[in-house]
């Protein structure tokens, strides 16, 4: 019995008897804390595999007779490597040993949350929280006393509060490190500093503590084992500082060294040097974020200041909007200023005589290449033109006949003003009979094709014309009696609510498309009115009823109006419609004088008599097409002719005095009733060197009224046409959510880097070949936009400007942001407001870009194949460049 009770006694001695912990572990209870590395009751044990994050890790033993444990016949898990397996070296290995011991990615270990779920393995040599390292010692006195393999562990411990599992993978204080020298798998000497100042970069690392102290174990092979060799005496007293410094090598290696006064000294200069480093630190991905961009904590921060750039790209965008804001202001103010003014409130037009005279034109002719002609390749010129002239009077409709080549539309575009490629010679004049003043003649110009806006009505088509192209100082209700009051001249007063139409959705036919086409240049109130073919494409009665409209607008008894159409072969009830006739064969004239049977008598007085009901327009034509030498060389003009003409009974020309006062008193159908005279209205001539731009006056309406109605316009034309848009946003909607589902809370990983710039990728190519409808659209209106620029409608600047509100807003930008949206909330990435909008303002801004340079091609290429093929060559040529593809060969032969 007093041995039992010995034994009971000697027993709870012994429990309450607090254990001696190895390798500086921290006394808990009845055992230990130990650093990583070591395990057993008092930390004596070097552990043998398993992982960082394993609370209970196998350790080596002492066995066949030796004082300590040996671990170099042990081997590392997959993905862990150096002495003791401490050093991670990918993110997976990181989060299956922390999700094998602590469960979720989600959960909290330690204080440490993981609400983003994401751990990364960080080779750096920067440390975040608890970063682990293991090197080989290369010193020289080192290996010449002991050969074998040395490798010495460092634990730099900068924040423990940041480590996955601080109570596991951290050891010491904050701002402390932890050292093991290793020799052959068995540990020699450790040693621990405190209060440490670190400074890491990307490259290199240095850190330097205090408060040195190491521990040589006894009758180790370092410490006693061969006595003439130990080293326990050096190292049992090492005290002061602690230097750690390490550098990224060339080779890709890490090199480090171990610097103390006293080691330097019995080592050499060096210290312990050590190379082929190995650096792991399990962390949270947002502690990385957090560390290397600290601006997301700065914000946060009631006393942060914002960025230079931040602040520069506000006022950037400052200055845009009070930009815009004084710009519409001084619009406002120009616009009521405009409308305030004295200018005239009546809507007049005609009154207006045109006169052309000595007109020549020619084009040089060259041998034909494949490319653009050039002087030298000049070998004459080929003349269109003859020597013209003519006179057209208010009240009179002028037909130019001839046919196909002879220069009927040659002729129309000069007189209406249009530029030529050629060289063209002559004078056009303009007079009133009324003795008015002629700045700027308003000159109606009517092409062959009908290029209408096909989703409005007849009646807004008009309207818009009509706002325009009206003084600014007459008002809407104005503006809508002289729209009301065409469509009733020219008969369409019945489709005033019907839209135009184009070939892929019926509406007016081809007559009424015709007569709408005049509409837009009458409402201007034109003082001459100029018209290429407007019979062409139409079955008889259209054509009649266009050319009967014509007469009854030059002999509208309030405006008188000249009005010049070519003509090709008209039947014989329009032809009785023309007061006069000019006849063209290459480019020459061969009559030019009143209409009806006149012609007719003309030429058979020269031996081309005409048939006996017989069309005098078909007699006409066959004789313009091959005409005898003599019409031809009659038709020639001496040098000195009178600049105006009349034709006589023998197709000469009485001087210009003589026939203006004829045409005046055959005009005004009066004579002086005392003398018996014709009397002579004195006229006003303006004469206009041809090549002038008498047509391209300044605009009637102010630029805020142009941008008012072409958005108005536009929202018309969006409204009632939405399919364009609706398949934007379905798109967008669709491809987002394909997108974000593709790549739905990618993790912070090498995959999932990967998987984000796949992403990024796929919305840039989504953007910029969606931008190619920009292109397209721009195709199709071009031809409207051309028209209405040349007849002074609005200024490019306005057309751009509305085509930014009402096409690069909802059918660019609105699906962008929509896109943009889905993918960026349903692929993970940055969950902070900061992150979206700087994404989305990217995003915007790439559209809007390759927006404009759809719009570029389209402006420069007539050929809308040849500006899709630019347009998709430059997208692959960024998608090339935009990193998704790398290329080393590329990297290297661009780099700057």
């Amino acid at each position: 019995m007093l041995i039992l009770s010995l034994l009971t006694v000697s027993l709870a001695i012994i429990r309450n008897v607090k254990a001696q912990c190895d390798n500086y572990g921290v006394q808990n209870g009845t055992a230990c804390d130990c650093p990583p590395g070591v395990g057993g009751p008092q930390c004596e044990f070097p552990t043998c595999g398993g992982t960082l994050f394993d609370v209970n890790r196998p350790v080596s033993r002492p066995q066949d007779g030796h004082l300590y444990g040996n671990s170099s016949s042990c081997t590392c898990p997959d993905g862990w490597t150096g002495f003791g397996c401490n050093v991670c070296q990918s993110s997976s290995s990181c989060s299956a040993a922390y999700t094998a011991n602590f469960g979720s990615q989600t959960s909290t270990v330690g204080g440490q949350g993981l609400s983003d779920g994401a751990i990364t393995c960080s080779k750096s040599l920067r440390v975040y929280g608890v970063g682990q390292m293991s090197c080989s010692v290369n010193n020289p006195t080192i290996g010449a006393l002991y050969p074998g393999k040395t490798t010495l562990n460092i634990v730099r411990n900068l924040d423990s509060s940041k480590a996955l599992a601080p109570d596991v993978t951290s050891f010491g204080p904050t701002k402390s490190v932890f050292a093991q020298l290793w020799y052959e798998g068995e540990e020699e000497f450790f040693c621990t500093a405190e209060n440490c100042d670190a400074n890491d970069g990307d490259t290199s690392s240095d850190w330097t503590c205090h408060d040195l102290k190491c521990n040589c174990r006894t009758n180790a092979t370092f410490c006693g084992a061969v006595p003439a060799t130990s080293i326990k005496n050096v190292i049992d007293t090492l005290k002061g500082d602690l230097q750690i410094k390490c550098s990224n090598q060339d080779d890709g290696t890490i090199s480090c060294s171990f610097l103390q006064e006293t080691i330097n000294s019995v080592f050499g200069s060096a210290g312990l040097p050590m190379s082929n480093c190995q650096l792991g630190e399990c962390v949270a991905q947002s502690v990385i974020d957090s560390t290397t961009n600290p601006t997301s904590t700065a914000a946060s921060s009631t006393k942060s200041e914002l960025s230079g750039g931040v602040v520069a790209g506000l006022a950037v965008v400052g200055v845009l909007i009070l930009g815009f804001i004084a710009m519409f202001l001084w619009g406002w103010i120009v616009q009521r200023k405009a409308r305030q003014s004295a200018g005239s409130t009546t809507i007049k037009s005609g009154g207006v005589t045109l006169r052309w005279s000595a007109i020549n034109y020619s084009v040089p002719t060259s041998h034909s290449g494949l490319f653009k002609k050039s002087k030298a390749n000049t070998v004459g010129e080929r003349h269109i033109l003859n020597d013209l002239y003519g006179e057209v009077r208010p009240g009179e409709l002028l037909a130019i006949l001839g046919p196909s080549g002879a220069g009927k539309s040659t002729l129309i575009d000069i007189l209406g003003g249009k530029n030529k490629v050629g060289k063209t010679t002559g004078t056009v004049t303009f007079s009133s009979v009324n003795g008015a003043s002629i700045k700027k003649p308003r000159i109606g110009f009517v092409d062959q094709q009908d290029i209408l806006p096909s989703m409005l009505t007849v009646e807004e088509a008009l309207l818009f014309a009509a706002k325009l192209r009206l003084p600014e100082s007459i008002t809407l209700e104005q503006k809508q009696a002289r729209v009301f009051e065409v469509m009733k001249q020219l008969n369409i007063l019945d489709l005033k609510d019907t839209r135009i139409g184009s070939h892929e959705r019926r509406g007016i036919s081809g007559g009424e498309q015709r007569r709408v086409s005049i509409g837009l240049e009458l409402v201007a109130a034109p003082d001459i009115l100029v018209l290429d073919e407007p019979t062409s494409g139409l079955d008889s009665v259209s054509a009649n009823k266009v050319v009967s409209v014509l007469r009854d607008l030059a002999h509208d008894p309030t405006n008188p109006t000249a009005v010049i159409a070519s003509v090709h072969q008209p039947n014989s009830k329009i032809y009785q419609l023309f007061d006069k006739v000019l006849v063209l064969s290459r480019g020459k004239e061969l009559y030019f004088g009143m209409g009806g049977l006149a012609p007719g008598d003309h030429f058979a007085t020269r031996g081309h008599p005409i048939q006996p009901g017989y069309n005098v327009a078909d007699h006409l034509l066959d004789i313009a097409s091959d005409p005898s030498e003599d019409l031809l060389e009659k038709s020639q003009r001496t040098s000195g002719s009178p600049t105006i003409n009349q034709v006589t009974s023998d197709g000469r020309h009485p001087t210009n005095q003589n026939y203006s006062k004829t045409m005046v008193n055959e005009i005004d159908g009066s004579t002086d009733p005392e003398k018996g005279k014709p009397k002579e209205i004195e006229e006003s001539h303006q004469t206009m060197p041809l090549g002038s731009p008498y047509l391209l006056a300044s605009y009637t309406s102010t630029f805020l009224t142009q941008l008012q109605v072409l958005c108005g316009r536009e929202w018309k034309i969006l409204k009632r046409d939405k399919s364009l848009f609706f398949a934007h946003l379905l798109t967008a909607a669709v491809l987002g959510a394909f997108c974000g589902g593709l790549y739905f809370n990618t993790g912070i990983t090498i995959a999932g880097f990967q998987s984000r710039v796949g992403c990024l990728f796929f919305l840039g190519s989504l953007l910029s070949f969606s931008a190619l409808s920009a292109l397209y659209n721009l195709i199709e209106i071009r031809p409207l936009f051309l028209r209405e620029r040349a007849g002074l409608y609005y200024s490019p600047a306005a057309w751009l400007l509305s085509r930014f509100f009402f096409d690069v807003l909802p059918l660019r930008i609105l699906p962008t942001i929509i896109v943009s949206t889905i993918v960026y909330w349903m692929a993970g990435l940055a969950p902070d407001a900061a992150h979206f909008f700087k994404f989305l303002f990217v995003l915007v801004l790439y559209t809007f870009a390759m927006t404009l340079f759809n719009f570029l091609l389209a402006c420069t290429f007539r050929n809308g194949g040849i500006a899709i093929l630019l347009s998709a060559l430059f997208n692959l040529f960024i998608m090339t460049f935009a990193g998704f593809f790398p290329s080393t060969k590329l990297d290297q032969g661009y780099k700057l």
